[in-house]
């Protein structure tokens, strides 16, 4: 039996109610016409003010959520903590533009960089850099176009509340992961991490850069980002990941007649991920680096590598992480083999976290083998279940 073929372990916080809502929920949205059109009813709901909050929380929010707010995430931090495993608290409120809406996020932000400062198992903080600047100035910035004054202060303010999160999670002494955005903001959103782990790196990484590695430039930005780290002294927070805007990225490069930024294949985007976590433990001395993936080969290439440099499975310097709702095989096996794993959990209004989990449906649809693992292992759960009760007999 291989490593992640233990469906007892993977699923073991769950009943055999939530096993069957699970399998369904899978099952659903492995037809796209289906999601497409609950993408649809959707959208018309809200429109209308029709109240859906009774049919997505009990479904795809109870999946895919920890909770509405960070007190009522706790049950299944503690679940979760039982088994080895730790969290991630994400606050997927996105899509607000406005002066009072950007505060609200930084407010709640900064608060779950506190709370999870003080809980053993939540050792990292997470934010969503869009969520602190109208996307169309961090486009400008990035571009070296910001123009007017009252640009200029609005990507100053943006710099100034990353930097409230970074100090918050530096006074906590608490990891804090900033998601990658889209090839034409990433750089001006580079630019501000590197200059916050100069000031918050010096004894530890603090602050940690996402590196899309679907990007054919990540690898390379990984060396000079090394470079600069052992010039200046201090240490790099690398987390890595495939990528979330593949079809966004090519379409625009193919509109505006620029090469893409996309590696061509999912081989080339594979080997890049494996080849940046060989680097990243090849440094380890300098880089703790988070491997954010679903790719049961790039976990056991993690795993291999640590052995192969004598480290312990549990180098408080490297973390495997699967968002909420997917890829429990994987979090939960590693775990009991005594790695460290943290699942990635949102919360928010239910209503405010519908964009997220729009996409999580549509990603599953999309990618077919993520969705027929998913019910292949749940189905051979039940059946261990059943087989199980039947011999007890």
């Amino acid at each position: 039996m291989s490593l992640f073929s233990n469906t007892e372990t993977a699923f073991i916080v769950k009943s055999d109610g939530q096993l069957l809502k699970a399998w369904w929920l899978f099952k659903m949205v492995s037809f796209p016409r289906l999601v497409k059109f609950g993408k649809v009813l959707l959208a018309i709901a809200r429109f209308l003010h029709v109240p859906i909050k009774w049919m997505v929380k009990p479904t795809i929010f109870a999946h895919f959520c920890g909770g509405e707010t960070l007190e009522s995430c706790a049950p299944v931090v503690e679940r979760l903590a039982a088994h080895n495993v730790r969290s991630i608290l994400d606050y997927s409120v996105e899509g607000k533009e406005s002066e009072e809406d950007i505060t609200a996020a930084l407010d709640e932000t900064l608060r779950a960089v506190r709370h999870a400062a003080a809980d053993v198992n939540i050792p990292f903080a997470v934010f969503k850099p869009t969520a602190f600047a109208p996307f169309e100035i961090l486009e400008k910035a990035a571009a070296g176009e910001l123009r007017t004054e009252t640009e200029k202060a609005e990507a100053a303010k943006f710099e100034k509340r990353l930097e409230t999160l970074f100090r918050a999670a530096w006074e906590g002494n608490e990891p804090i992961m900033i998601d990658a955005e889209e090839t034409w903001i990433q750089s001006h959103i580079d630019g501000v991490v590197h200059r916050m782990m100069e000031t918050y790196n010096t004894k530890k990484a603090i602050v940690y850069n996402t590196l899309q590695m679907y990007r054919h430039d990540r690898l390379s930005f990984l060396e000079k980002a090394l470079a600069a780290a052992e010039k200046g002294n201090y240490f790099l927070g690398i987390k890595l990941v495939r990528g979330a805007y593949m079809e966004k990225e090519r379409a625009r490069a193919e509109k505006l007649g620029y090469p893409s930024p996309i590696h061509p294949d999912k081989p080339a985007t594979d080997k890049a991920y494996d080849d940046a976590l060989t680097f990243c433990v090849e440094h380890i001395d300098r880089i703790s680096v988070f491997n954010g993936t679903h790719n049961e080969a790039s976990c056991l290439h993690l795993m291999g590598l640590l052995k192969k440099k004598g480290l312990p499975s549990n180098d408080p310097r490297v973390y495997s992480s699967q968002l909420c709702g997917m890829s429990d095989h994987i979090s939960f096996n590693m775990a009991r083999a005594g790695y460290n794993v943290a699942k990635y959990i949102p919360y928010g209004p239910v209503k405010h976290v519908l964009p997220y989990l729009i996409r999580r449906a549509e990603e599953n649809t999309a990618v077919a083998g993520q969705t027929g693992r998913e019910l292949r292992l749940l189905s051979e759960e039940r059946k261990r279940r059943k087989a199980a009760r039947a011999a007890a007999r």
